[in-house]
């Protein structure tokens, strides 16, 4: 099964991303948007894992998610990977004020190579998918229109963790919660 760790978003920042993604439409450039409801913060992508393994990855997500104290993120610009000129990956940023998420991210990372997850060679950069580009239809205005558009200002408390089953089906992604850790460390 394929699976990964995310932050789950609360109802208001998905409804702002989808208003934002509805904007960001009007340039009909050629995207194949994420549905609002499966937009969501990337821990690690773990990939292709044996069922059999499922309860040795949430054992070991418990006890990191016990070492790391809740936190609050702002959702923070718009932008592109690579860039706004050669994009294929249209994202709303995500910023904090303590560093706990590079540490929960880093936690994470190093708790699971122990398990013999490899280590991304990426450093890891906090984003929330929007959508991805098919072509190059309309690619100029789409990047004119992502700077000009202003996020609100939003945030959230992050208080847990997810472990998410990823099913490919024709019309996309569907996301399956296997298991939601707390973050407890006082």
């Amino acid at each position: 099964m394929r699976t990964f760790i995310a932050i789950e978003l609360e109802k208001e920042i998905r409804d702002t991303l989808f208003q934002i993604q509805e904007e960001l439409k009007s340039v009909q450039a050629d995207i194949k948007w994420v549905k609002p409801e499966d937009i969501h913060l990337t821990l690690k992508f773990l990939g292709e894992v044996e069922e059999a393994k499922i309860p040795e990855i949430i054992q070991c997500l418990q006890e990191l998610g016990s070492q790391i104290k809740p936190f609050t993120v702002r959702i923070s610009g718009l932008g592109a990977f690579p860039g706004l000129k050669s994009a294929r990956v249209i994202w709303a940023g995500v910023k904090e004020d303590t560093n706990e998420l590079m540490k929960l991210a880093e936690t994470i990372e190093d708790g699971l190579v122990k398990l013999g997850f490899p280590k991304e060679s990426r450093k890891f950069s906090a984003h929330l998918t929007l959508g991805r580009l098919r072509s190059n239809k309309n690619k100029d205005k789409l990047g004119q229109k992502l700077e000009k558009i202003k996020i609100p200002e939003l945030s959230q408390r992050i208080n847990s963790i997810a472990l998410f089953e990823s099913v490919l089906h024709p019309t996309g992604a569907a996301y399956q919660k296997l298991s939601e850790i707390s973050l407890s460390k006082t």
